[in-house]
């Protein structure tokens, strides 16, 4: 079993009478991409910061590789990189000179540091652009540079709040791709996005947090059960037989709308829909449209967060 890199216990976060954090504990194990998901102002960016050790938590305890985790513990913060949502690169400097200056805050020095900030250079594909200010960049290289300097000292956790925020396609993609080939050599990520494909597609688990609490916290199958597929379609009429046989189908909720519209709720959209359509052989009724809906994260994360908008 993979060790338990970062654990958070009962963390809870209060600016007076305001409630950041009420109470969040989940773990990350070793290797894991962990999605970190929630409305705006739900928490998230102060759950990182307080991990990160830029704010001290109220309440609570936060553990990494089984060391409690402090502002003072110099060593083990160092095993912590963070890209935070703000850009954290310097506009006068150039990329190299960026990670130079971030490499030598994390304690590197002489060839070693000149050696890995080349390295990190190719990474982020920005060793053609290595001279130039930071300022010239576009905000996709400004990102990828961003995402260098959490690297240049070789962390074993990535914290990421928002990477692929206001930035291009091509530039977003190949974030994505980074971030998915650094997991892939075992780097754990704690990953925080507003593109539920992003998460969907890389995060092996995923945690939802709302008004300071954690509200979901598995597997993305795990998560999606929550929900039932849906199966909407419209008939000229909805006559005795129609009811009768969708009624006798196992597994399946159906509501009536309006004498023309119906909804069924089912736990495999794929299998009912093929035993609607025979529904409606059998009873004689023609299909006047049809519409169908699979359980995905962004329903189960409208599903436990609302729809409400949020500041």
């Amino acid at each position: 079993m993979n060790e338990t890199v970062l654990r958070i216990r009962n963390l809870q976060k209060r600016y007076g009478a305001t409630v950041a954090l009420a109470g969040v504990s989940f773990e990350v194990r070793e290797g894991e991409m962990f999605g970190l998901l929630g409305p705006n102002g739900a928490g998230k960016t102060t759950l990182l910061s307080v991990v990160s050790c830029l704010l001290d938590p109220t309440a609570g305890e936060v553990t990494l590789f089984g060391q409690k985790l402090t502002r003072n513990d110099l060593a083990l913060r160092r095993l912590i990189g963070i890209v935070p949502q703000e850009l954290a690169v310097y506009g006068e400097l150039t990329a190299r000179e960026n990670l130079l200056f971030f490499g030598e805050l994390y304690g590197l020095r002489g060839g070693a540091l000149h050696k890995r900030v080349e390295e990190v250079l190719g990474f982020v594909a920005l060793s053609d652009r290595a001279g130039e200010r930071a300022a010239t960049f576009s905000g996709g290289m400004k990102r990828r540079l961003n995402l260098g300097a959490a690297l240049v000292h070789s962390p074993r956790l990535l914290l990421l709040d928002e990477p692929t925020t206001g930035v291009d396609p091509q530039s977003r993609n190949h974030i994505f791709e980074e971030v998915r080939a650094l997991n892939a050599r075992g780097l754990t990520v704690v990953y925080t996005s507003h593109y539920m494909e992003e998460v969907e597609a890389l995060c092996t688990r995923i945690g939802i947090i709302d008004h300071g609490r954690l509200v979901a916290c598995d597997t993305l199958p795990g998560l999606l059960r929550q929900l039932h597929g849906l199966i909407r379609f419209r008939v000229p009429g909805v006559t005795d037989a129609l009811r009768q046989q969708l009624s006798q189908l196992p597994g399946v909720k159906f509501h009536e709308r309006c004498g023309r519209e119906v909804e069924l709720e089912c736990d495999d959209v794929k299998i009912h829909l093929a035993q609607v359509v025979a529904a409606l052989h059998a009873a004689r009724v023609e299909l006047s449209s049809l519409e169908t809906q699979e359980p995905n994260l962004e329903r189960v994360f409208l599903h436990l967060t609302g729809r409400g908008l949020r500041e």
